[in-house]
């Protein structure tokens, strides 16, 4: 059914009238919601990202699945130092995620990058400290389904969206009520905090105005901005309840003793932070290392361990070591090398593509340099390559040329919201790197089922 209906949404933009009206709806719509990153329209396609409903509820139950063998690694570490120092976890690091955020969940909002296959459904990456996309795909959602094309495709199927904007301001009010240990009596003021001038910064006013919308207060400053007086957490005056954390760790370590009022209020238990310092552990990649290596299967339960062994690629912290792969005893170093085309090379705590070395795009030499690299850096992982998506989606050229279709490889985004899946989106590349800072696009993932007759 899948397919039947990507050919018919394709068939119908053969359509000029149908496909350039939609291009023009689909352009004044980024530009109106401010979808935009980096300059450059953050959906350049003209069709979003269909998965059937059965796919969807399978995807959803295997997440969730796995997110609670994420918790419980969590908790494992916050008990283990052992298990800190496999993750990753430095010295500072460790100071951070002692800290009580006053909640349970490691990270109350997260996002789990996967790839759906017809033969495999695979994760290859999760980020927990600090995932965006969340409001920038409402929006996008709401201007794909204004679509001529889209209303056209509507006659023929059922399609479903996701609301994550109004899931994640959920999210932050449970997490400060759980903080309070009761009811709040008045709406939290919630601060948007991130370094300035990102990218980013016109989802966090989409954000902003969502949350005000709905009856909260809403900020968004720099950490350079706030100012702590040992009992409360203030901007500009106004004081904060909660501060819903874009800012990552790596970024605010450099300017933590300069500015140091943030932490200081979360130190004191002054705010509620969402996600707190303490979702660095699972945000690591070694995160996968932990689940996939058999020294560490008493964490989980049989249904969890299923699901890592289905769904988990196989990871290992790059080192000079004897481990294990199905079954047997290797050693990591040289079967690394003998095969690289089945591996890849990553940092442990870097994001947008940074230092990836893909083995099967590269040659001896170069697959020989990336392992002298990583096991120099000391903290890179190698990781089995998953069975990728791809499709062909309609890419736009510019603001005066149509489209043509192009083969994307497609890394849909589960998005997770105190452990339960609430929405998603679909990132889209033309390389072996899906992620929207290394040059890729997003579309919003829409459910689809076949109209009853």
């Amino acid at each position: 059914m899948l397919k039947e209906a990507v050919a018919y949404y394709h068939e119908l933009l053969e359509d000029f009238e149908l496909a350039e009206s939609s291009r023009l709806a689909l352009d004044e719509g980024l530009e109106r919601a401010r979808l935009i990153f980096g300059g450059r329209r953050l959906s350049p396609y003209l069709r979003p990202h269909f998965v059937t409903e059965a796919d969807w509820i399978r995807v959803r139950g295997i997440c969730e699945i796995i997110w609670s063998a994420l918790q419980k690694v969590k908790d494992a570490a916050v008990a283990d130092e052992a298990i800190l120092d496999e993750l990753g976890i430095t010295a500072i690091e460790k100071d951070l995620v002692a800290i009580d955020p006053k909640y349970h969940t490691v990270s109350p909002t997260a996002r789990l990058d996967s790839f759906l296959t017809e033969n495999a459904y695979s994760f290859v990456e999760l980020n927990g400290e600090s995932p965006a996309g969340i409001a920038y795909a409402d929006s996008a959602s709401d201007i794909f389904l204004e679509l001529p094309v889209m209303k056209k495709f509507q006659e023929k199927y059922e399609v479903f969206r996701f609301h994550g904007s109004e899931k994640m301001l959920d999210v932050l009010l449970l997490a400060y009520e759980e903080y309070l240990g009761h009811e709040p009596e008045n709406p939290p003021v919630i601060a948007i905090v991130d370094l300035k001038d990102l990218p980013t910064q016109k989802e966090f006013e989409l954000f902003r105005d969502f949350f005000e919308g709905n009856g909260c207060t809403a900020l968004i400053c720099s950490p350079d901005e706030l100012e702590f007086d040992g009992e409360r957490l203030y901007f500009k005056g106004v004081k904060i309840d909660v501060v819903y954390k874009r800012l990552l760790v790596n970024e605010y370590l450099p300017i933590m003793e300069k500015y140091p009022a943030l932490l200081d209020a979360y130190r004191a238990g002054a705010i509620c932070m969402v996600n707190s310092f303490r979702s660095k552990i699972i945000h690591k990649k070694a995160v996968f290392a932990i689940l996939t290596n058999e020294k560490y299967e008493y964490l989980f339960t049989g249904e969890e361990l299923n699901a890592i062994r289905a769904h988990v690629p196989w990871t290992r912290k790059f080192r000079e070591e004897k481990t294990f792969y199905n079954g047997e005893e290797i050693d990591l170093f040289e079967w690394t090398r003998a095969n690289k085309s089945k591996l890849v090379l990553k940092p442990n705590d870097d994001y947008g593509g940074h230092g990836i070395y893909i083995g099967w795009v590269s040659d001896e030499k170069e697959w020989e340099e990336a392992m002298k690299i990583a096991l120099v850096d000391e903290d890179y992982l190698v990781q089995e390559r998953v069975e990728t998506s791809k499709e062909e989606f309609p890419m736009l050229f510019n603001e005066q040329e149509g489209f043509t279709f192009l083969e994307q490889l497609v890394d849909l985004d589960p998005l997770l919201f105190f452990g339960k899946v609430g929405s998603a989106f679909t990132r889209l590349s033309t390389s072996e790197l899906a992620n929207v800072s290394s040059g890729g696009g997003m579309v919003p993932t829409f459910i689809i089922k076949e109209k009853a007759v």
